[in-house]
């Protein structure tokens, strides 16, 4: 079973500050499709009427991307990769109610810099 890629080797940049890239391992992405239920949108509607934050949606959105994130995470460690720079965020809309979020970036492997 591959090793996890813990989070702080995980980068939005092109570079990990204090590693050193040894070799790139290829693109690596996650990728959930979520629907909102009937529940989950009534409790929507009736937080809109109010105004502010819409939690229920929040907490969807919330999910789905920590659910992309984790499974982009293990396809990156099942190619021997130990940390992911470039690492993007994208979703869109499968059908009425239904979304895909995808987590993606360059899987590499990293060294810590001696010094």
């Amino acid at each position: 079973m591959p090793q996890r890629i813990q989070p702080h080797l995980v980068s939005t940049s092109n570079e990990i500050p204090g590693f050193r890239i040894v070799r790139p391992v290829g693109i690596v992405r996650g990728i959930t499709v979520r629907s909102r239920s009937v529940i989950g949108n009534l409790g929507a509607a009736l937080q809109t009427l109010v105004g502010g934050n819409i939690t229920i949606y929040t907490e969807l959105c919330e999910k789905a991307r920590e659910e992309a994130f984790e499974l982009m995470l293990q396809h990156a460690a099942e190619h021997g990769a130990n940390a992911v720079i470039a690492m993007r965020y994208d979703a869109n809309d499968v059908a009425e109610g239904v979304t895909e979020v995808l987590a993606y970036g360059t899987a590499v492997w990293v060294e810590p810099v001696a010094g």
